[in-house]
């Protein structure tokens, strides 16, 4: 089947994860990509390459030379996509700037991903990915509860070995891309990206940055709950190994205990969820209990049985290894895929973020060896013209200023992923109704996910929401759902039934495991997510798994969807034809964790793990100043002098434990602030660890619209995170602030011809709603 990018050439200069990531998603979706390589190789040698790059053509050039800025400057003359990493001022020094190759290549979507962008004062620190974390305020904390990503940030952070800011850097910049071309399929015109990781990382850490003025509402989810209720805990089989036991919705933990769980057990309250929320007694022998009864079974098989018997959520915690080599669901589902690396031989490796019906992304190869596509790429520069120009018939929208404009959206998912995605739709310019259930508790991030929307309360189980229903999407482009498989088919909003509304629309499925493999139809929670695919684990370490106090799979997700939303788009204007888009939250899990996805014989598995792990090294982690504040530092071999000169520490001869030892007994003897400024004037990569408020009142968040302060209609004063993506010409821009969910049902309804008195009837009918649904808080996740 062709892909959806089949024609597109990308050229990319990138180096470490972000942009060659991007560059290889898009190589899988049909576009041809060729790499530029420099002597020797990617900077960046790590087996991960062998994921990074397949695919890719390669050509070695040395752009320091002038001969072969030339012949690149020749290259990305005929380029549909660039995608280059390189800092700040880098390109243009090399006359390779935006500016220059978009006026030789007017339809030229020229992609820049630094670490800091060119505007931001810290554009010249050596931006690692430790040290674009600690400046997102991305380290992780103990504590989290699945309804308190926050987790106690008084303790010490903890390093993660997932590449935070560079993961969503791929993630924001594949979607940015996506954009750019949805533009220039209507406009006509290319135009310049530039994405910092900095900012990308807001799409990770927006939630957890909102603050408003309302109070903050008690016992709003288990967050208000002192320790972690036992029906979402880690509970070992008689195997040994790890079940994450997810039973979040009351009706989730009726089922299991309904399932299997002793009568004097369910009536000394164990299937009661109030109960096992309010009575600390019961709290601690339904967890002993718990722990007896798992322990009766292999884990595995608890996690067929608890899912497929009862309906209700559970999930094996693995390693990433037993997720690359051993997982029957990531083969089926093309979480994962194998390929024969050039240099590690077969390979377990990343699959696809996202799956699409008519145009599926595919491999286009393995990793091809090093300038191995010279006299193919040479050949091309001579036989073909250049540069590249717009065709002769003029653009449909030459004055177009944003991607979506007047693309129709309508929107059934609940909870974090699937309002991710078309919140960033609407980011792009899109009309997004968000429809809420009537019944629907699950609002406590509503003002960021919603953001943008319109806000329609509305009952589906009604023959009458079913009409108004049919109204909102007569004619839609894109509809988002994140039932689990089969209820929207059961509920009359499946694929076939949105078709018979609008024949091309665009229909966006998000779930947990995929559609398929024998986890396809389970239900799934973020740390569903997290689980198999490796990430618990690694951060519990020797202590067995923990989940990350981040909604790396939800988060991540959404932004993969609406990518995959945005090049269905793209499709259809080239053929007419519209599809169904799939993302899920292992898919995304997979994807998060790049340097860690590719498996092969004798790998060694590394990485720092574990709640106490700092970094991943003495030269690379973090430490705390005089002043209890942290930061990290990233020096490299060759800033080994400097690195002495600048602490007064002899750094050669030492062991690591004895150089850790050191450096942490120097750096307690300042502010870590001041240890960071003094790094950064040395040319070494360090940056304070910003908390949250700090980040939200930074005066380049601010200007960047990074942070935004707004008045919220019935709530108040609101402040959360804006829009990542930096489009030149057809920017993204925050949609209007959303009020309660329900508050735009009346005005919404009144444009399908609806009068007041209509609306009332519906209203006391239970057809439609116009505020909280009884026992809901949605202000209760914010600080």
């Amino acid at each position: 089947m062709p892909g959806a990018l089949d024609g597109l050439l990308v050229v990319d200069l990138s180096h470490y994860i972000a942009g060659p990531l991007t560059a290889m998603v898009l190589g899988d979706l049909g576009a041809e990509v060729i790499r530029v390589d420099p002597p020797g190789g990617p900077r960046w040698a790590h087996p991960a390459n062998a994921l990074l790059q397949r695919g890719k053509k390669s050509i070695v050039l040395d752009l320091g030379k002038t001969d072969d800025r030339t012949t690149a400057a020749r290259l990305i003359e005929r380029a549909d996509v660039l995608v280059e990493s390189f800092r700040p001022g880098r390109m243009a020094a090399w006359g390779l700037d935006a500016r220059t190759l978009l006026a030789r290549n007017e339809r030229l979507i020229h992609l820049s991903l630094p670490g800091f962008a060119a505007d931001d004062p810290r554009a010249g620190v050596a931006a690692w990915e430790g040290v674009i974390d600690a400046a997102a305020g991305c380290y992780l904390y103990p504590g989290c509860s699945p309804m308190d990503y926050v987790g106690d940030r008084s303790g010490e952070p903890v390093y993660s070995a997932i590449p935070q800011a560079s993961s969503y850097g791929a993630a924001v910049a594949l979607h940015s891309v996506a954009a750019a071309l949805v533009a220039r399929e209507r406009a006509g015109f290319g135009q310049h990206i530039d994405m910092s990781l900095y900012e990308a990382a807001f799409e990770l850490i927006g939630a957890n940055a909102m603050k408003t003025s309302a109070p903050r509402a008690r016992g709003a989810g288990f967050g208000a709950i002192p320790g972690r209720p036992p029906q979402l805990g880690y509970y070992q089989g008689s195997d040994g190994r790890w079940l994450e036991l997810c039973l979040f919705q009351d009706k989730h933990l009726e089922w299991f205990a309904k399932t299997f769980l002793p009568r004097e057990w369910i009536d000394d309250g164990m299937g009661d969820a109030e109960r096992m929320l309010s009575d600390p007694g019961l709290r601690e022998r339904a967890r002993d209990r718990l722990r007896a009864l798992i322990a009766s079974r292999p884990a595995r098989e608890w996690e067929i049985a608890i899912n497929e018997e009862s309906g209700a959520s559970a999930a094996l915690c693995q390693t990433t290894a037993e997720w690359l080599r051993a997982d029957e669901h990531a083969r089926d589902s093309g979480a994962v895929i194998e390929l024969a690396d050039p240099e590690y031989g077969l390979t377990q490796q990343a699959g696809y973020p996202v799956r699409m019906s008519l145009t599926p992304p595919r491999a286009q190869g393995p990793r091809q060896r090093l300038d191995s596509g010279r006299a193919d790429v040479l050949a091309r520069l001579a036989a073909t013209a250049a540069p590249r120009r717009p065709g002769d018939q003029a653009p449909a929208e030459p004055g177009l200023r944003q991607a979506l404009a007047g693309i129709r959206v309508l929107d059934v998912s609940q909870v974090l992923a699937g309002p991710t995605t078309s919140r960033l739709l609407a980011e792009y310019g899109a009309d997004v109704i968000k429809i809420h259930s009537i019944e629907d508790r699950q609002l406590g991030l509503h003002l960021y996910t919603n953001s943008g929307k319109q806000s329609v309360m509305l009952n589906l189980k009604t023959a009458e929401g079913m009409e108004i229903f049919a109204s909102l999407a007569d004619g839609i482009d894109v509809f988002v759902q994140n039932f689990t498989r089969g209820v929207a088919d059961r509920m009359g909003i499946g694929e076939r039934d949105l078709r018979r509304l609008s024949p091309a629309v665009i229909y966006a499925s998000i779930s947990a495991f995929g559609h398929e493999g024998y986890r396809g139809g389970w239900r799934g929670r973020e740390q569903l997510g997290q689980g198999p695919t490796g990430m618990q684990l690694r951060l519990g370490g020797a202590d067995g798994p923990q989940m990350a106090p981040f909604a790396y799979c939800d988060y991540s997700t959404g932004n993969f969807a609406a990518f995959a939303v945005l090049i269905a788009l793209y499709h259809r204007l080239r053929t007419g034809q519209g599809q169904h888009v799939h993302a899920s939250l292992a898919h995304s899990g997979t994807f998060l964790q790049v340097p860690c996805m590719v498996a092969f014989e004798g790998r060694a598995w590394d990485e720092p793990s574990g709640q106490q792990a700092k970094g991943w090294g003495p030269r690379t982690r973090l430490y705390r100043g005089s002043d209890g504040r942290w930061f990290y530092l990233s020096a490299r071999d060759s800033e080994r002098q400097a690195l002495a000169e600048v602490t007064g520490t002899a750094v050669e001869g030492l062991a690591d434990a004895a150089l850790e030892e050191a450096l942490g007994e120097r750096f307690a003897t300042r502010p870590a602030a001041a240890w960071a400024l003094l790094l950064q004037e040395r040319g070494i990569g360090a940056h304070l660890l910003m908390d949250f408020s700090e980040l939200m009142e930074d005066p380049y968040a601010v200007r960047k619209g990074l942070s935004l302060t707004r008045r919220h209609p019935g709530v108040g004063e609101v402040t959360l995170a804006g829009p990542s993506p930096r489009l030149s010409r057809t920017p993204a821009r925050p949609g209007r602030a959303v009020g309660p969910p329900g508050s735009d049902t009346r005005p919404v309804l009144r444009t399908l011809g609806y009068t007041d008195a209509d609306i009332d009837r519906l209203v006391s009918r239970e057809v439609v709603g116009e505020g909280l649904p009884d026992g809901a808080a949605f202000i209760g996740m914010f600080r």
